[in-house]
């Protein structure tokens, strides 16, 4: 038998928890690799000796400005080679020195002999040898690029390569250079950028060098000398050359003065941005130059007739120079003052000139537009301007010192105020000057053409109703006004002479806006009434029929007397035809209105006669007394006069209207009647006859615009009549406050009177006095002491 071969065992089952005989491998794996060669210090230190020899020579052909033996990627890898045998740091130490040695012993005593005599020369040279180390740099960096990159790159105690180029150079000529070994180089080199500023500030263009200026600035910003070698010279420098500055230009006129301040100021930031000057240098500079130029010389800047000057002359730049002058230094709205004189003096000169008064109004318009532009143009619309110039206007058109009217406290501005705006709705654009229109350019070209206006004319129209009201708002009192444009408004609408309807009830419509119902409320009953007369002729007339066709016709305006101005009665002798037509609508309307009573006011009629002349017939429009007095001489032979007391006889007008009446038909423009002997006043002895030989090219002919002048007894009594109101108004306030007071001091009295008729007009201390002593007489209020007692 044969033995068989034994079977190794396995175990049924594995214990892992028993501990392996092999370590385990923790943590991600690592290959060391061992350089195995070794290398001797007596080969490294033979290689760095070969390798710097060549480093040296490459150093020295790029100083002496030769092309380098070796070629650069060769020196390149040579260091290289020995930065990474660990010899960086030898590497930085040799290079260093070579170049200090390099700067300080070859470099620097060629600049300190080519510095020439001016500190530009020094300047010129130094810039010049800065740009041939900075090639220099570039050649050396390019060969020492690795150690750049690794050592110096990480090293704490090293600087890289630019840097320490810039230090070297640095240190050599603004710290070690001298000139003729006294003063220190960078010393003349700091002078030098100085002295060109002061060549370009001066205008010496032969001497000023820009490229060099804007180098030399940035090569102190290099260096890191700037703000402490540079910076205060510069500023100490330009304090001076300011302080100078402002002492010649401070005899200049204000406009002058202005001007080279705003060119000053923009020359100087310029030259600060231009060749790269510090910010901070630039804020200092300017600060000093709005402090020495303006703050110094404000006196100049808010000189009220330096101001004045440039207002009137029209010098729009140098207003708004002067503005924005002032705001640099946040001063801007001590102008305010002087800006307010102005305006006073200039608007208490309009208003006070009783030669000018009918241009009063314009005048104002024109200097507030003129004003308005200035605020908007040069003051940057700022609302402290458009505030003082509404306080300013209202100061001097409420001041009653400027102009009084018949010895009363009423001021003319109101009076005048109505009338401007009575011509814009009798006239229309017509009637408003070509400064004041705000497309006159396009117009004036339009009408050159031939062509239409370009602009809307009811937009026009209402623009300048607007600007007559602007002046209204400054009216503290608006009696005077009212009382005027009531009277105006009435003789429109009466005369049938409003340029527009639409115009009126648009102007109408501002005023209530303005001042309320109570104001406008007899004025919107006048434009009622005016309809209601309307229908009642309407009516009249178709109540007559047939037997109304009469060679007169008869148009009646039958108006109520408590919203309307009143009117004097003046007698006249109508004629036969005439008389017989108003007694028929007369006994009318007394039978269609029962207990109403009719006065008829002649002085107000107009008519429109037809005249026969040898030329042709015509049509004239006339008031209704110089009609009668055309009518007389119907009667008359072809060449027959009348005397002026013939006349006189015949209409039974007094001597001031007839003297008027006669005057207009033949002493103005359009003579209807021959005045004999000829002048241009009428007296008793006068005679007239019909001007046969009377022609003109309009068919119909206005002569009647006398009835829309006002004479001056007519000016006066309105005035008065507003003086006499203003004094009943003060009385009842009075007794209106008294009664819910019971008793009050002499001064509280006077405060709240004022407050209370301030919306009308405003009253002067000694007329409420006045009023006051009126009411003690009438017993409604007794004194006791300095107080006032109501008495029921």
């Amino acid at each position: 038998m044969t033995k068989s071969a034994g079977i190794i065992s396995r175990p049924g089952t594995i214990d892992l928890t028993k501990h392996s005989k092999f370590p385990t491998h923790e943590g991600p794996k690592r290959l060391v690799i061992k350089n195995l060669r070794t290398t001797s210090r007596k080969d490294i230190d033979e290689f760095y000796d070969r390798t710097w020899a060549d480093l040296d020579a490459a150093l020295t052909s790029t100083f002496n400005r030769e092309q380098p033996t070796s070629p650069l990627e060769v020196l390149c890898r040579g260091v290289e080679a020995i930065c990474r045998r660990g010899r960086g740091e030898q590497l930085s130490k040799h290079v260093k020195d070579r170049c200090k040695v390099y700067l300080e012993k070859q470099l620097l005593p060629v600049i300190e002999q080519d510095v020439g005599q001016t500190n530009v020369d020094a300047l010129r040279t130094v810039r010049k040898f800065w740009s041939l180390w900075n090639e220099q740099s570039i050649i050396l960096r390019s060969i020492f690029c690795y150690l750049d990159r690794s050592y110096l790159l990480t090293s704490k105690d090293a600087l890289q390569l630019e840097d320490q180029g810039i230090t070297q150079f640095r240190h050599a000529v603004f710290q070690k250079g001298k000139v003729n070994g006294e003063r220190a180089l960078g010393a003349h080199v700091v002078a030098g950028i100085c002295d060109l500023v002061e060549y370009d500030r001066t205008g010496q263009t032969d001497l000023f060098d820009a490229g060099l200026l804007r180098d030399s600035i940035s090569m102190l910003h290099i260096f890191g000398i700037y703000g402490k070698s540079f910076e205060p010279l510069f500023l100490r420098q330009s304090g001076e050359f300011l302080e100078e500055f402002a002492k010649q230009q401070a005899t200049s006129s204000m406009e002058n003065y202005i001007a080279s301040c705003d060119k000053l100021l923009h020359k100087e930031g310029l030259r600060c941005d231009t060749y790269n000057f510090d910010t901070t240098t630039r804020r200092s500079l300017l600060e000093k130059a709005h402090e020495t130029l303006i703050e110094e010389q404000s006196s100049i800047l808010l000189d009220a007739h330096g101001l004045s000057n440039l207002i009137e002359n029209g010098t729009m730049t140098s207003l708004k120079s002067l503005y924005s002058l002032l705001s640099l230094s946040e001063i801007h709205h001590e102008l305010r003052n002087p800006w307010e004189e102005y305006i006073r003096n200039e608007g208490s000169k309009i208003v006070s000139d009783k030669d000018r008064g009918d241009d009063m109004v314009v005048r104002l318009l024109e200097l507030k537009r003129s004003l308005d532009l200035i605020v908007r143009d040069a003051f940057e619309r700022d609302e402290t301007f458009t505030y003082s110039l509404r306080e300013a206007f209202s100061s001097f058109i409420n001041n009653r010192k400027n102009m009084l009217a018949w010895g009363t406290s009423n001021s003319k501005v109101g009076e005048m105020i109505a009338k401007y705006i009575d011509a814009l709705l009798r006239g229309g654009l017509k009637a408003v000057p070509r400064s004041l229109i705000f497309d006159a350019k396009d117009r004036d070209a339009a009408e050159k053409q031939g062509q239409g206006s370009t602009g809307d004319e009811d937009a026009e129209l209402d623009r300048q109703l607007e600007q007559g009201l602007e002046l209204f708002r400054f009216i503290e009192g608006k009696d005077v006004f009212e009382a005027f444009y009531k009277k105006d408004l009435a003789r429109r609408l009466l005369m049938a002479r409003s340029a527009s309807q639409d115009a009126e009830r648009n102007m109408l419509a501002k005023l209530k806006t303005e001042c309320g119902f109570s104001f406008t409320h007899n004025l919107e009953q006048m434009f009622k009434d005016q309809e209601l007369a309307r229908d009642e002729m309407i009516g009249y007339k178709q109540s007559l029929g047939d037997t109304g066709k009469f060679g007169l016709d008869l148009q009646v305006s039958v108006l109520s007397s408590a919203a309307w101005p009143t009117y004097p009665d003046v007698d006249v002798k109508l004629p036969d035809e005439v008389a017989q037509q108003i007694e028929r609508f007369d006994r009318h309307y007394k039978h269609k209105h029962s207990g109403r009573k009719l006065t008829w006011k002649h002085a107000l009629a107009h008519s429109v006669v037809r005249a026969r002349f040898n030329k042709g017939p015509r049509e004239l429009v006339v008031s209704g007394f110089q009609a009668i007095v055309l009518a007389l001489f119907n009667s008359l032979e072809a060449d027959g006069h009348l005397s002026y007391s013939d006349i006189a006889t015949a209409t039974g007008l007094i001597d001031a209207e007839l003297q008027r009446t006669l005057q207009s038909l033949a002493c103005a423009k359009f003579r209807i009647l021959t005045k004999h002997p000829k002048g241009r006043d009428v007296n008793p002895n006068d005679t007239f006859t019909v001007n046969a030989g009377f022609w003109d090219q309009k068919y119909r002919i206005k002569i009647n615009q006398i009835q829309l002048k006002e004479t001056k007894e007519e000016n006066k009594e309105t005035h008065e009549r507003v003086y006499q109101d203003r004094q009943y108004e003060t009385q009842a306030a009075i007794v209106r406050i008294m009664k819910a007071r019971k008793t009050l001091a002499h001064q509280n009295l006077v405060a709240e009177v004022i407050n209370a008729t301030k919306g009308r007009g405003m009253v002067e201390l000694n007329e409420i006095k006045k009023n006051i002593e009126k009411l003690i007489e009438k017993e409604y209020i007794e004194r006791e002491g300095s107080s006032y007692v109501y008495l029921a």
